[in-house]
């Protein structure tokens, strides 16, 4: 149920971010995505009556346990480290641009 409930999330929103809102990294990941204007949706998992199962779900699926989860175009990215990773990297706009994410005012 939680496992379906995440891949519908993913497969109809561009960007997501499955955070937890007392997260640092999760709140560096959030910040980034606002400061590059990308359109994202995020599910604050402890905000969320069943996002320990989320949580545990996502772990199982994706292999990591921690937050942020961040999926871009439906796949898995990882977590902050590595999305700012890709960032510095010049990867992550593009990526960003590719899946649809900025809206056509913010480009």
């Amino acid at each position: 149920m939680a496992l379906q409930k995440a891949k519908d999330i993913i497969s109809t929103n561009t960007v997501v971010v499955f955070s937890k809102s007392y997260c640092p990294f999760c709140v560096d990941v959030k910040q980034l995505l606002q400061k590059l204007g990308a359109s994202f949706k995020v599910i604050e998992l402890d905000k969320e009556s069943d996002g320990a199962d989320i949580q545990a779900a996502l772990a199982e699926w994706t292999g990591q346990r921690t937050v942020p989860n961040v999926f871009i175009g439906g796949n898995h990215i990882g977590g902050c480290d590595s999305t700012t990773g890709l960032h510095n990297q010049g990867k992550l706009v593009p990526l960003l641009t590719e899946a649809g994410a900025f809206t056509k005012s913010s480009v």
